[in-house]
């Protein structure tokens, strides 16, 4: 059983900045991509960002140069550091990844169970 929890949402005003985490847990073998997406009221989900096994990195265009994805390989952990936040950027933020776990390794793909990210004008 694979478990991702995500922290460090919350209210903060525009111009500020948020820190969220997410941490996978359970029997990993490897994790490939990992990704933020978010999902404003009466929206579709969208990706946020996302970063490869690798480091690569791609973002939607309305977070370049405000958002930024890291991820720590050992701790199964990827970060998404937000900068200069808009009210535009209220949502639930979710994690996603690419994880093989068990003897067997079987791939497949993990959501976690979101972060609100609020942002008052």
């Amino acid at each position: 059983q694979v478990q991702l929890v995500e922290s460090g949402g919350g209210l903060v005003q525009a111009g500020g900045s948020l820190r969220l985490s997410c941490a996978a847990s359970g029997s990993i073998f490897s994790i490939e991509a990992m990704a933020w997406y978010r999902q404003a009221p009466g929206k579709q989900r969208e990706l946020v960002a996302r970063i490869t096994s690798i480091g690569r990195t791609n973002y939607v265009d309305s977070v370049k140069d405000r958002f930024t994805i890291s991820r720590d390989n050992a701790k199964n952990t990827v970060y998404l550091q937000m900068n200069s936040l808009k009210p535009e950027d209220t949502a639930v933020y979710y994690c996603n990844a690419d994880i093989t776990t068990g003897k067997f390794k079987l791939w497949r793909n993990y959501w976690g169970q979101g972060t609100q990210v609020t942002v008052s004008s």
